[in-house]
């Protein structure tokens, strides 16, 4: 067995004077959460969580990767087609990282850039027909996924969750 390590002793239950036997919640037994105090379990599980759903989105959106129709879906919900810097801020994500991501959906002819009319420094990302095309034959399919993660949550708790991820990260952008 490995050492375990305290190098954060902060964020032990004690000090908190919250416990959870998170092996019971999670049903695991191969691991030992110990005295972790619930808001780095949080962390640690929204992290997890997220892993598992961009593999599971992988898998069932099939024709481009999860973080590829997170950005669709980004440049979906803007009011005009949005710069690669806009879109960049929008998904929370590099330059780099989205410029790849673009240049990928373009190749698969998802996306189209062009110059900026008032900037012609500019360019603006628009979604093509082929992409508007590949949504709707998609969007039951998705709705029903994301519906079958949902089963068994109610809307309060739903909303409480919302509540306390935006909290988090308000609290986040001041450190």
């Amino acid at each position: 067995m490995f050492e375990k390590c305290n190098i954060l002793p902060f964020l032990i239950g004690e000090k908190f004077n919250m416990t959870m036997n998170y092996n019971e919640t999670m049903n695991m037994d191969k691991v030992d959460f110990g005295d972790l105090a619930p808001q780095p379990f949080l962390l640690g599980l929204l992290s997890a969580f997220d892993n598992r759903y961009q593999a599971v989105a992988d898998r069932c959106i099939g024709e481009i990767t999860w973080k590829q129709f997170f950005a669709v879906i980004c440049i979906n919900i803007c009011k005009e087609p949005p710069t690669l810097n806009e879109l960049s801020d929008i998904m929370e994500s590099s330059h780099q990282n989205v410029k790849q991501i673009i240049l990928k959906l373009e190749k698969k002819g998802f996306v189209e850039t062009f110059t900026d009319e008032k900037d012609k420094r500019k360019q603006r990302i628009k979604l093509t027909d082929s992409c508007r095309e590949f949504c709707a034959r998609n969007d039951e399919f998705s709705r029903e996924i994301v519906g079958k993660i949902f089963v068994g949550i109610s809307e309060q708790d739903l909303m409480a969750t919302i509540k306390t991820i935006m909290q988090m990260e308000r609290n986040l952008n001041t450190i």
